[in-house]
């Protein structure tokens, strides 16, 4: 499984993002898919995950109610609506899937959110 996000970028306290992220390869057997992210020094954490069929979410407080996970499985895609961006929010935005006991990473991109 291969994942490009896109979509990152700068962007001012209060405005919004989405990014994306294209799934390729075997994406036929993926389970849960999901966003994180790492800030300078920090460790990275996650964001959101939906799982196969898009039935559930989970998110992370510190963005419940501002962002919101979505999945087009028709094309191979993952999407992050970020709304109400905070200048703690700035990180590079990684795309994950699940898929057979396996984590698959994107390369990252980045957000950055000025005040």
């Amino acid at each position: 499984v291969q994942l490009v996000e896109s979509g990152g970028g700068l962007v001012q306290a209060g405005g919004s993002l989405r990014l994306s992220c294209a799934a390729s390869g075997s994406t036929f057997s993926i389970n849960a898919m999901g966003w994180y992210r790492q800030a300078p020094g920090k460790q990275r954490e996650l964001v959101a995950t939906i799982t196969s069929d898009g039935g559930s979410t989970n998110y992370a407080n510190s963005v419940k109610g501002r962002f919101t996970i979505s999945r087009d499985r028709a094309k191979n895609m993952l999407y992050l609506q970020m709304n109400s961006l905070k200048p703690e929010d700035t990180a590079v935005y990684y795309c994950n899937a699940y898929q057979s006991f396996r984590n698959y990473w994107g390369q990252g991109t980045q957000v950055t959110v000025s005040s």
